[in-house]
């Protein structure tokens, strides 16, 4: 391989390399792990104490109170419904216990799935958590029995409990449009004399998995301090590591100095966004176990789901008699929809849309598409996955200039390879000079040696950009393309069993695989290059094949269409006359033009 095919193809590779790694490093600690994780505890501990003084410093840990209803008083529930969600309301806790979103299924059935999914199961959030959203942890002093008495007025809730040292606690839920609950929580001081009000954190939702099916590592929590957000998954709580590095399960995550602007309990394609109306002191998250899936045969090695309980922390403080304080909170219970959350974001001024988690480097290709993608929907009516190829024809159109004149070139260099020999071995022993020479004979046929893998750098932002869109676009869950039943998972027909293991059969990206060996073999290989390195340019295809096996369907669907498009492309423009590497490269050629033979 010469030098510059190498210097291209290790450029695309640390690209890709880096989107690797910035999508699966996980985040240093943020704050001391200060047990580890009892596997079978389903009970959310009591926030961790400290004082106004030491706010904006590292917490300092007590030991966590528990949190136990008391079961024998009658629960009371409040539900309220608009045209997009079901909201309810408990008085253990005296807060927002689910969410069900009526517009979005609970699951998508699979063909290869025996088990069908119930047509009438919604998506739901803050499922089977420990204790509803805007619970007040922290000091018993704070929690009492956790009973509240509920009250309804319209389109609000309010709950109100009164505890044994004279605090009331007050809790408002407004409910709006988008999504959207205007939440309070005032803390009052009946009495009159002065009250120590110690540390409270405000549960602000548990991120829990929709079905069986979904990635731990698009689940967890999520904050933003004002410049940038920063995401924590349930993985990072239960350990493990890299290679021969392993740390211990985390039983708590501790972050912020009083600029905690939201957080975000999150799964896949669904989030509670909690945003205070000032930035708060810090956000702490902990792992919680949930209950088994329904339909899901448990046996002794069947893991139980994980969840996050993300919680924002108010300090202590001292209330005067007779005076209160109050938190004000919106809360987001809804979709991942990137159009609904930038304006919230707007709104706000909060860079809301974060929670897409589109990545701080190639975000920017992530939401260009995906804004690209919904407007030809809306403007075509046309289903997602037809949506995926036209755009990836739009896409193939814009650069058809860059890869045709890639593609002549390759063919000059092609026919430059008798030339670029003759030089290698003239100037085998001028490792300085031979550079030079060869640059001397591009630049005379007008042939650029980086040009060749070019549309391969070019094309590595908008991959990349299609894979982060798609994991996380709401747009995408549940949509339909030929046999392919959800483009946001792999698109299985069946499993295969084989020596004891059940092997997924999916389909599109046996195709992909087989469009990117069908361009290698017709792509012409760089001048010099050894067959047997060749050959292995030509069959690295595979790789991608094994690592993309398993990724949506809406994936591979983009880059089938993407390699079927070159191919096509490639055929066209090798068919083209090219007059400079007609006339002028044959020309040149020592190897091709006959020497007069000497005279005796």
């Amino acid at each position: 391989m010469d030098k510059t095919a190498i210097i291209v193809v290790t450029i695309c590779a640390l690209i890709f390399g880096g989107w690797l790694v910035e999508e699966t490093k996980i985040a240093q600690d943020q704050a001391r792990a200060k047990a580890i994780f009892d596997a079978t505890n389903q009970v959310a501990p009591a926030a961790t104490a400290f004082s106004a003084t030491n706010a904006g410093s590292t917490p300092v840990f007590t030991t966590p109170t528990p949190v136990i209803f008391d079961t024998n008083t009658a629960e009371q529930e409040i539900v309220l419904t608009n045209a997009h969600a079901r909201y309810t309301f408990t008085s253990r806790g005296g807060g927002l216990e689910r969410v069900d979103l009526l517009d979005y299924p609970e699951a998508i059935s699979q063909r290869w799935k025996k088990t069908k999914v119930a047509s009438d199961a919604t998506a739901s959030l803050n499922t089977h958590a420990p204790v509803p959203v805007l619970t007040v942890l922290g000091d018993p002093s704070l929690v009492g029995n956790g009973q509240f008495t509920l009250a309804r007025t319209g389109n609000t809730v309010s709950a109100r409990k009164v505890l044994p040292s004279g605090l009331v606690v007050l809790k408002q839920f407004e409910i709006t449009s988008n999504y959207l609950v205007n939440t309070s929580v005032r803390l009052e001081n009946s009495t009159g004399k002065p009250l120590a009000l110690p540390a409270q954190e405000l549960v602000t939702g548990t991120a829990t998995p929709m079905d069986v099916d979904d990635s731990s590592m698009t689940e967890g929590m999520m904050w933003f301090d004002g410049a940038t957000a920063q995401d924590q998954v349930v993985t990072w709580f239960s350990g493990g590591g890299f290679a021969c590095y392993r740390s211990e399960p985390r039983s708590e995550y501790w972050a912020g100095s009083n600029n905690v602007v939201w957080v975000a309990a999150h799964n896949q394609y669904f989030t509670f966004l909690a945003i205070p109306k000032e930035p708060v002191a810090k956000v702490v998250g902990r792992p919680v176990t949930l209950p088994a899936f329904a339909n899901v045969e448990l046996n002794a090695n069947t893991p139980l789901p994980k969840g996050v309980q993300t919680a924002l922390v108010y300090p202590a403080q001292t209330l005067a008699a007779n005076s209160a304080v109050e938190h004000q909170i919106t809360l987001y219970a809804g979709p991942k929809e990137y159009r609904t959350l930038a304006d919230i974001g707007l709104k706000y001024q909060n860079h809301a849309d974060n929670v897409m988690n589109f990545g701080r480097y190639m975000g920017f290709f992530a939401k260009v598409l995906l804004l690209a993608m919904n407007w030809v929907h809306d403007l075509t009516t046309l289903g997602y996955g037809a949506v995926i190829v036209l755009i990836t024809i739009i896409i193939k159109a814009l650069f058809w200039p860059l890869t045709a004149a890639s593609t002549r070139s390759m063919k000059r260099m092609q026919a430059l390879g008798p030339e670029l020999k003759a030089l290698q071995e003239k100037y085998k022993d001028d490792a300085q000079k031979l550079p030079a020479k060869q640059w001397e004979l591009y630049k005379k046929h007008k042939v650029n040696p980086m040009s060749g893998c070019l549309p391969m750098l070019i094309q590595m932002p908008v991959f990349i950009g299609f894979f982060t869109m798609i994991r996380s676009a709401i747009e995408l869950r549940g949509a339909h393309f030929l046999w392919v039943t959800d483009l946001s998972k792999p698109d299985t027909l069946f499993m295969i069993h084989a020596g004891g293991m059940d092997l997924p059969f999916n389909l599109l990206p046996l195709l992909m695989g087989g469009a990117m060996l069908w361009q290698a073999h017709l792509t012409p290989p760089s001048p010099g290059m050894d067959p047997s390195q060749q050959k292995i340019m030509r069959y690295m295809p595979l790789m991608f094949l094994v690592f993309l096996y398993s990724y949506p369907a809406g994936l591979a669907l983009y880059w089938t269409a993407n390699n079927l498009l070159t191919i096509l492309q490639t055929k066209l423009t090798k068919n083209l006359k090219d007059p400079v590497a007609l006339t002028v490269a044959p020309a040149s050629n020592p190897a091709l033009t006959r020497m007069p033979k000497s005279k005796k």
